[in-house]
């Protein structure tokens, strides 16, 4: 699978990475046994870039990822997570989430993370969801995250979310290299192209595109009422405006989830795509779906000429 560069900085990723917010029991349980037929299934799939974060699962995600990944060699395979909420004890002992994006979290939250992933350093480092506290995220997670950069405890840096205020904050930052785009750059919806993508391009910073599927709704050929949307049930009009892509993508001899891969792959910009599964079995078929060649230039155009690729 091919590999791209992230920034200026020398990780590449392949050009489709596993999300692993199911292996933190995202919409149901699983075991150990289980999360490690996904990752194996994904290795033999050819991908070789990881994502995960503490925010899944209370960091289970992050043990079950380091268990799975534990009998590979190290420089075979790139491995993101992520900085902004520190799990500490809660009044019944219980780990919580606590935001932090003061320098000393965005250290501690690394230092935390590696042990829990078995690791002695991380390939890529992002700033998750910092849009209720942008100030600090700016003005100190992210000189936080360039000295661990510098120090080689991370390879590559960059902010993770759907905000489009909080991507568009940070898209021209040259510190950064890549924007992790979660759920905003869809066959869907895709507000970030006016100005996010563009300041990204000329700053030099990748783009990571995540959430395609739009937690689910676009996964499905003909999306149904009991589809995922944002994590939650689709409001009518989102759906119906699935269920026309999906029309005019069976129109045009394909489907809605292979139209949504390969829509959120066009731009060079996008270094890669994301996605999770719960199953061995979604893995092999998304990589199936994202390696067919045959051109969709007519359902571009299409849907072009009915506004349906502009916000």
């Amino acid at each position: 699978m091919r590999a791209n560069r992230l920034g200026t900085s020398g990780v590449r990723v392949t050009a489709m990475g596993l999300g692993t917010a199911q292996l933190g029991d995202l919409y149901e349980t699983m075991n150990q046994e289980r999360a490690t037929a996904i990752v194996d299934a994904a290795w033999d799939a050819g991908i070789r870039y990881f994502d995960t974060a503490p925010h899944y699962g209370v960091g289970l995600a992050e043990k079950r990822l380091g268990v799975a990944l534990s009998g590979r060699a190290r420089d075979e395979y790139v491995l993101g997570s992520k900085v902004g909420r520190l799990l500490v004890p809660g009044k019944d002992g219980d780990l919580v989430r606590e935001w932090d994006f003061s320098a000393d979290g965005v250290r501690r939250s690394v230092e935390e993370s590696l042990t829990r992933l078995g690791l002695d350093r991380l390939d890529f480092a992002l700033l998750h969801d910092p849009q209720e506290r942008l100030g600090v995220a700016l003005q100190h997670g992210l000189p936080a995250l360039v000295k661990l950069r510098d120090e080689g405890i991370v390879g590559a840096i960059g902010v993770g979310t759907g905000d489009v205020d909080a991507l568009t904050a940070f898209a021209d930052r040259g510190e950064l290299d890549a924007l992790m785009i979660a759920g905003r750059y869809t066959l869907l919806e895709h507000p970030v192209v006016a100005e996010v993508i563009p300041a990204a391009r000329a700053a030099g910073i990748s783009v990571i595109n995540v959430g395609v599927f739009n937690s689910g709704l676009l996964a499905q050929v003909q999306p149904t009422v009991d589809a995922h949307y944002e994590y939650g049930a689709a409001p009518s009009e989102v759906l119906a405006r699935a269920q026309r892509l999906a029309e005019l993508a069976l129109a045009a001899g394909t489907t809605l989830p292979r139209a949504a891969l390969a829509y959120a792959a066009l731009d060079p910009l996008v270094a890669s795509v994301v996605v999770g599964a719960d199953s061995p079995e979604q893995i092999a078929a998304n990589v199936r779906m994202a390696s067919d060649s045959h051109p969709l230039d007519d359902l571009w155009a299409r849907l072009s000429a009915l506004g349906l690729l502009t916000d």
